[in-house]
């Protein structure tokens, strides 16, 4: 066996007819092939319906970063990972690989992308050491001519068929109108159900929420699903419009001052990690964060300069515009029901009159949607939150969002929001109790005790959906009662079509897009745009295995 030197091969010799077609690139670089690549896909009459573009990246924050393309039929990953990290964690149907600069003793990799190779993938190279063509070899791909291609005679687990492109989306908040947004741009006729009169009504229609990372020392599943959240919803709104222009906020930047002498040793450590650019997360000593600020920041705080505040309501607002005529809107629709007829769920008023029927249905209706029979079991509960409304001009001008056990936004429309309460109780009213509660939190955040004093009782309540986890659920809901005996997530099985956006806490506005470019992605059967691991840690039916283990 020896070395082989590679030979250009065009992947869009083999796209033509094609529903999708995968690339996966070790080598971004630039993004110069890649670019080439989308252009010679849009200029070819016979393009596939679909590319998708995976290419491992350097330069960028740890984990997977799906970048919005002007094209609803184009995706691009970029994975800032190893070559062997980037294959374990990928959920995808690979046709076409690129491979450059592996020169050395790397052959690992071999058996990790035979496991995602469709049948008949290409394979180029610029080059392969003896044992990489080994062990490619001995996987499955055959070498022709400075080139590759699997030819395993493995089976291979077919992909799923891709539903019928009509769906219903039940909930006109974060969740329901991301997803609806999302389904809309692949193509999918969408009718949104919504029991009130307009969108954003209930936990999504606060003034203002913030949008900012989640650090850790040890780069938890918690920390590192944010992440990529928050990067994604940074260049999803531009293509909305932008925070500011067509969605109404501010990237005014979030300093988040540490709780205790503790809390910023921990946050020093974390800094001195260097994993973080300065433009994601800077820690600032005392003085610095106090010059920012122009208040005490007695232990430092840090630094999120791409966050801000936006308001729910106009975020989506800007979803729904992007739905175009694609969506139906059918709000003011009160509780309803969901049933199975036939390869159909049929979606009824409370009084029994249709709303809807299609073959794809997607809860995102918060924890009321465990009123329906098929959510019922699902663990989710509500958080009440008091959010308190003040005048402006009655407190300091900050120039970010500040926030510890509290928050404080900047003033909009001479309002500024503090807050808010986490309460279990069920009241939708104002109470004076919780507005002092938010008074105490914002006086020892910004250091004046007497900040809000005397002010009237103004604001608003919603409740958050929150799991047992703190994370959201994501995808094909479980049928509990089938469940059998399987130890294994993914043979669980499921309400057929009946899929699930739930439990967003106080993230959704952050979690919300990328949460519903995951569903829409699996439903599609393109590559997914979380490694695997967070994928599974956000399935539904995590709870099933969960409680029979306790």
């Amino acid at each position: 066996m020896f070395s082989l030197r590679g030979r250009g091969v065009n992947p869009a010799r083999f796209w033509q007819g094609r529903e999708r077609y995968t690339v996966f690139d070790t080598a971004y670089g630039d993004g110069t092939r890649a670019a080439a690549l989308i252009d010679a896909w849009r200029q070819d009459p016979q393009q596939s319906a679909s590319l998708h573009i995976v290419a491992l990246a350097d330069g960028l924050l740890p984990g997977f970063h799906r970048i919005p393309q002007p094209d609803a039929g184009v995706t691009l990953d970029l994975i800032c990972a190893p070559l062997d990290v980037a294959l374990a964690g990928l959920s995808a149907r690979i046709d076409f690989v690129q491979l450059q600069g592996l020169r050395g003793p790397n052959t690992g990799f071999a058996r990790a992308l035979a496991r995602l190779a469709a049948v008949d993938a290409r394979l180029a190279f610029d080059w392969l050491e003896a044992e990489q063509v080994a062990a490619l070899m001995a996987q499955g791909f055959v070498f022709e001519g400075g080139a590759a291609r699997f030819a395993s005679r493995k089976p291979r687990q077919p992909l799923p068929p891709v539903p019928p492109r009509q769906a219903v989306v039940i909930g006109a908040g974060l969740a329901g109108c991301a997803a609806a947004e999302r389904l809309c741009a692949r193509g999918w006729e969408v009718t949104l159900v919504e029991r009130h009169a307009r969108p954003a009504v209930e936990a999504s229609g606060n003034l203002a929420g913030i949008f900012m990372p989640l650090l850790s020392k040890d780069d938890n599943i918690p920390t590192r699903l944010t992440r990529a959240a928050y990067l994604y919803a940074l260049r999803y709104w531009e293509t909305l419009g932008g925070i500011g222009r067509a969605i109404e906020g501010e990237a005014c930047g979030v300093i988040q001052l540490a709780r205790d002498a503790a809390h910023a040793s921990a946050s020093r450590a974390i800094a001195a990690s260097g994993q973080y650019r300065r433009e994601y997360a800077e820690w600032l000593e005392a003085p610095q964060a106090a010059h920012l600020l122009g208040l005490p920041a007695p232990d430092g705080g840090w630094l999120f300069r791409q966050g801000g505040w936006a308001r729910p309501g106009s975020v989506c607002e800007a979803m729904l515009a992007a739905c175009g005529t694609r969506l139906t809107r059918r709000f003011g629709a009160g509780s309803v029901t969901v049933q199975r007829v036939g390869d159909e769920w049929d979606v009824r008023g409370a009084d029994g009159a249709a709303i809807a029927r299609a073959a794809t249905v997607v809860l995102a209706g918060g924890a009321a949607s465990t009123e329906l029979a098929q959510a019922s079991r699902l663990p989710l509960s509500s958080l009440r939150g008091q959010v308190t409304h003040l005048d402006a001009a009655t407190l300091p001008q900050l120039p970010f969002v500040l926030c510890r056990e509290a928050y404080l936004t900047p003033a909009a429309g001479g309002i500024a929001c503090a807050g808010a309460t986490y309460d279990l109780d069920a009241d939708p009213g104002l109470r004076a109790s919780s507005q002092q509660e938010n008074l105490e939190r914002l006086q020892a955040l910004i250091s004046s005790p007497e900040a809000g004093a005397g002010a009237p009782l103004a604001g608003r309540v919603g409740f958050r959906c929150v799991a047992p986890d703190r994370l959201p659920l994501v995808g094909a809901l479980p049928d509990v009662d089938a469940a059998g005996s399987t130890e294994r997530l993914r043979e669980l099985p499921r309400h057929p079509g009946l899929y699930g956006l739930l439990g967003y806490a106080s993230r959704g506005l952050i979690w919300a897009p990328l949460c519903a470019e995951l569903l829409v992605s699996r439903l599609e059967n393109a590559p997914l745009p979380l490694e695997a691991s967070l994928v599974d840690a956000l399935d539904p039916a995590r709870f099933v295995l969960r409680a029979r283990r306790t």
